[in-house]
């Protein structure tokens, strides 16, 4: 029994490093992003989960049908997801709850170029982008 606990207890523990470095991965994204901003607008005062949240759920018309990342990613985006064409599942984006979301820095450029382009119809600028992951980064 107590071998158990033992292993279950490492288990929990081992679960929360890999959420804690994941989270940690996209801070540093989001203070990447925050630099970025800050160098185009000196007036840029950091990222804020308010502004992120509100980009992320802000609906703008794509082929004539209201459209977010929400559409996709739901309103949480601690949920799994599913594309509104394919009906695909998405994997969570918050980083506590999904560890490879931010993992890789190739992956993270050619998703926010995609879908930025997707929902915004132009890339996403830095302070956009520094906003939307401290929002991700605020859900648990």
């Amino acid at each position: 029994m107590k071998k158990i606990s033992l292993t279950l207890l490492s288990l929990f523990a081992l679960a929360s490093l890999n959420a804690t470095a994941d989270v940690a991965s996209a801070q540093k994204f989001a203070d990447k992003y925050a630099v970025i901003a800050k160098n185009i607008d000196p007036a840029f005062a950091g990222p804020s989960a308010e502004e992120g949240k509100a980009f992320f759920n802000r609906e703008l018309l794509i082929k004539g049908k209201p459209t977010a990342c929400a559409s996709c990613h739901t309103a949480n985006p601690a949920d799994q997801g599913k594309h509104i064409v394919t009906g695909k599942p998405i994997r969570p984006l918050a980083p506590a709850i999904n560890e490879k979301r931010f993992a890789d820095i190739d992956k993270v450029e050619k998703n926010f170029t995609k879908h930025c382009n997707d929902i915004t119809g132009r890339d996403c600028s830095a302070k956009e982008k520094a906003n939307f992951v401290t929002y991700l980064i605020s859900v648990k």
